[in-house]
């Protein structure tokens, strides 16, 4: 069982930024593919950004291109969000996500995710 804990959200102006991070356990977290996904209020899930297992691969949505950055840390077992420039649309839940054993893809449906975490809220304020 993989746990992910996510932390680093809070209420910030627009134009500010906000550092996301997602510790996770298990001994093999250096396999997993990694994502951030969030949830605005009466809106779907969606996708923002992933990772490789090795970090040499990085994907984002149009939406958040040139703002946000993926990034881990295979020896601290750590996926962070680095958020610039944010903007009240921005505002949602923000759910981390693993796929494990994942050498091949990078996934950004949420469906292909095996793990989740609780989900931490970001609030941008105009």
């Amino acid at each position: 069982q993989v746990q992910l804990v996510e932390s680093g959200g809070g209420l910030v102006q627009a134009g500010g930024s906000l550092r996301l991070s997602c510790a996770t356990s298990g001994r093999t977290f250096s396999t997993y593919a990694m994502a951030w996904f969030r949830q605005a209020p009466g809106k779907e899930r969606e996708f923002v950004a992933a990772i490789s297992w090795s970090g040499g691969s990085t994907y984002y949505a149009d939406s958040v291109k040139g703002r946000f950055t993926i990034s881990r840390d295979n020896a601290k077992n750590t996926v962070s969000l680095q958020m610039n420039s944010l903007k009240p649309e921005d505002t949602a839940v923000y759910y981390c996500a693993a796929k494990i054993y994942s050498f091949s893809s990078v996934p950004t449906r949420g469906h292909e995710y095996h793990y989740w975490g609780q989900g931490t809220q970001v609030t941008v304020s105009s």
